[in-house]
């Protein structure tokens, strides 16, 4: 799957911005397009009405930082998505695409992962969503049905991504599925943004977008966000519901590995934590066999 570029996210963002927006006035006549016309984004960012144009069919090279910057502000782009415009201008017009090394935690990630104990879950996530570590209450939390040695082996890590959209069961997880669906994708397209030669990061996306109809319309929108705080509200099948906080550590030698560490918000959630973080230590030293969460889905990591 070819990703996405400078003139496509262009027209996606002018669709969505109506003159009334700008301070227009269109004096009632009707209108061919769902948002702003070209030349009048043109007018408003400064530039020829030809140059814009020119630069949103991927004729016109590479645009100065100033002009992206003036498209941004017309079209109310925010500090996230005019970061991935400049990423998108900044690709070649014949980007080559490469199948990237399997990737490989930072051992100070891993010495991070390793002094949060097992009281509170955490997961180590590369660049396109494949667990690359977890501890044993991470792994408890979310994918009991997936051996706790699988992201030792790049064959078998789990793919987040996929499991999000791909597996009904591991849906059912998710209360507020919706919610987190629109994060996973807009998170996603900005990654895709910053690296437009990953193959194995296009072909995650082509993927997701011809087996799940709900990923397809999302990636539709074309919305970009990061993925930094949330809320999970979780109807985990051995400790019941949970409504947890997460947030994302971030270390310099490693900018693609993100640690996701989940909190409680309530005393009954924090109950649940310490119930499971207790059962995942005894199905880890014998004492039982793990407890199953869901059956085997779509899992392993292409």
């Amino acid at each position: 799957m070819e990703l996405e570029n400078l003139g496509a996210y262009l027209k996606s963002r002018r669709d969505r911005v109506t003159p009334a927006d700008v301070g227009l006035r269109t004096y009632g006549s009707a209108r061919r397009v769902p948002g702003l016309r070209r030349e009048e984004l043109a007018h408003l960012a400064g530039v020829s009405a030809g140059y814009y144009t020119r630069l949103e069919q991927g004729q016109a090279g590479t645009a100065s930082r100033q002009v992206l910057d003036a498209l941004a502000q017309v079209l109310g782009l925010d500090p996230v998505e005019t970061a991935h415009l400049h990423n998108l201008a900044r690709r070649p017009a014949t980007s080559r695409m490469v199948r990237p090394r399997p990737e490989k935690p930072h051992a100070r990630v891993l010495a991070l992962l390793a002094s949060l104990g097992e009281g509170m879950p955490a997961v180590v996530l590369g660049r396109r969503g494949d667990v690359l570590a977890w501890n044993r209450t991470g792994h408890a939390l979310f994918a009991e049905h997936v051996g706790p040695d699988a992201p030792d082996d790049p064959a078998r890590r789990p793919s987040v991504p996929r499991m999000f959209f791909l597996d009904p069961l591991a849906r059912e997880l998710y209360a507020n599925w919706e919610e987190l669906a629109r994060v996973h994708v807009a998170y996603l397209r900005l990654t895709a943004g910053r690296y437009p030669g990953d193959a194995r990061l296009a072909e995650l996306i082509g993927e997701l977008a011809m087996h799940s109809r709900d990923f397809a319309t999302l990636w539709a929108k074309g919305d970009v966000a990061d993925c930094a705080v949330g809320r999970m509200r979780l109807r985990h099948p051995t400790v019941g519901g949970l409504d947890i906080d997460y947030q994302v550590w971030l270390q310099p030698e490693s900018p693609d590995h993100r640690l996701e560490v989940y909190t409680p918000n309530d005393p009954a959630s924090a109950d649940a934590l310490r119930l499971l973080s207790g059962r995942a230590a005894e199905a880890h030293d014998g004492h039982e066999p793990p407890v199953t969460a869901l059956p085997r889905g779509a899992a392993a990591a292409g």
